[in-house]
């Protein structure tokens, strides 16, 4: 089996080649490492072998008992749903909340802000295959929500993320790829406002999706093998 520093080289090696081909610069990609149910030992052996700093968790309760463990230099992004109630104990934890899935949730995110003296950055999470299982904004629908949400003036937003459904090659993602990025640049010619951040692409098709725009993939089962089963 590959040591971890290989895999994390394989991964990057991977990147640098997908920019290629789409006449990018691997610099303008990050690779944001998905740690969730990986040991504190797990991430300090990517920081330490493999220079890796970034590092996403989607559950806020592990996330939090991880991090004292870890180097101050470490960077934490989450990745996944976040329930409203638990908005207050994350927003000091994460430099980046790349699932800001409905205007409700951004007016939690701006109150909560507001009140902790705190000016989140965040990505809209958008539902790029209307599919009733998920989470995100309906491509349909964002354009004329986006003024309210831009009027939310605690809140950074950024870009926009997504996760499209599951495909039986990485090819047939691309459509999904493109219509976030299409989705992206007619919401920045609308409303003058840069969004230049667009988070797609995990294990599976991280290849494709920087071919098409992205700028952070977010990767875990490559690097890290595969995850425990939930028990129960």
């Amino acid at each position: 089996m590959s040591s971890l520093a290989d895999r994390f080289a394989e991964i990057r090696s991977r990147m640098e080649s997908a920019a290629a081909r789409a006449g990018r610069k691997a610099g303008e990609i990050e690779l944001v490492a998905v740690s969730k149910k990986q040991p504190a030992e797990a991430l300090r052996a990517a920081f330490e072998e493999a220079g890796q700093t970034l590092f996403g968790e989607s559950r806020l309760q592990e996330a939090r008992a991880k991090q004292p463990e870890l180097p101050g230099r470490l960077r934490w992004h989450f990745i996944g749903h976040l329930q409203k109630n638990k908005i207050r104990a994350a927003l000091p934890h994460f430099e980046l909340f790349h699932g800001l899935e409905s205007l409700d949730t951004a007016q939690q995110f701006q109150r909560i802000a507001a009140e902790e003296g705190l000016l989140p950055r965040v990505l809209l999470e958008v539902n790029v295959a209307g599919e009733a299982s998920k989470f995100g904004f309906q491509p349909a629908a964002l354009p004329g929500q986006l003024e309210a949400l831009l009027a939310l003036d605690r809140l950074s937003i950024e870009g926009l993320m997504c996760i499209p459904p599951p495909v039986a090659k990485a090819e047939d993602a691309r459509r999904y790829f493109v219509a976030l990025r299409e989705l992206r640049d007619r919401l920045q010619s609308e409303a003058r406002f840069g969004l230049p951040i667009l988070s797609m692409g995990m294990s599976g098709d991280f290849e494709v999706a920087i071919e098409e725009g992205a700028t952070h993939v977010r990767v875990g089962t490559a690097l890290f093998g595969e995850r425990k089963k939930e028990e129960g």
